[in-house]
């Protein structure tokens, strides 16, 4: 495969360091949902895949790894070239073959249950949904609670998926199986593993 040469510019610049930091960063927040970690490692990938999504991209794929990409992002020749020289991945066009997927427009993403959900003898099986996003004050909170979580906490990214609440109770009634969501804003990651609930979808 003949790449351009934007494919070759943009990663991290320290490849081992980065990656090391990028991926704590990511366990914090699947250990602690709803808590918003720093993400310091940066990339410059093409628009319209942010840094954020660049950077996890680079932490946690390889050759061996099939990720299925937006309408947005698998549009562009750039993006797809990007990530498959920094990262190697396999694309997908199938959604449900997917161990990860990248969504850069939130509002027109599929419904959570078309995505891989693992199964009951292999619910590690599942894909792992990585939604940029602008940031963590918007004015829907969700009130969560389960592992990683004392008592009750309170979440608000800028956008979720649509009829969320609904999506997310149905999610989390296949625990163990089910997908788990990272939401990536500037220079900041967190995430809803499977086994966290809505106590309540506030205003």
């Amino acid at each position: 495969m003949a790449f351009d040469n934007q494919a070759f510019e943009g990663g991290f610049a320290d490849a081992v360091y980065d990656a090391q930091t990028c991926f704590r960063a990511l366990m914090d927040a699947l250990a602690n949902p709803g808590i918003i970690q720093s993400l310091t490692a940066e990339t410059q990938p093409p628009l319209p895949l942010t840094p954020e999504l660049g950077a996890i991209a680079q932490a946690l794929f390889d050759h061996d790894t099939k990720v299925w990409l937006d309408s947005r992002l698998a549009a562009s020749s750039a993006v797809r070239e990007w990530l498959s020289f920094q990262t190697g991945l396999e694309l997908v066009s199938e959604i449900g073959e997917a161990q990860f997927a990248l969504v850069s427009d939130i509002a027109q993403m599929p419904p959570l249950d078309v995505f891989a959900k693992g199964t009951s003898e292999y619910p590690d099986r599942s894909a792992t949904i990585i939604m940029a996003l602008d940031g963590f004050t918007g004015t829907q909170t969700l009130q969560l609670q389960g592992p990683g979580i004392e008592h009750v906490r309170d979440f608000a990214p800028s956008i979720l998926p649509v009829r969320f609440s609904e999506q997310w109770a149905a999610n989390a009634a296949l625990f163990p199986r089910g997908v788990d969501l990272v939401f990536a804003a500037s220079k900041a990651v967190a995430a809803l593993p499977r086994s966290t609930k809505l106590i309540k979808n506030g205003n």
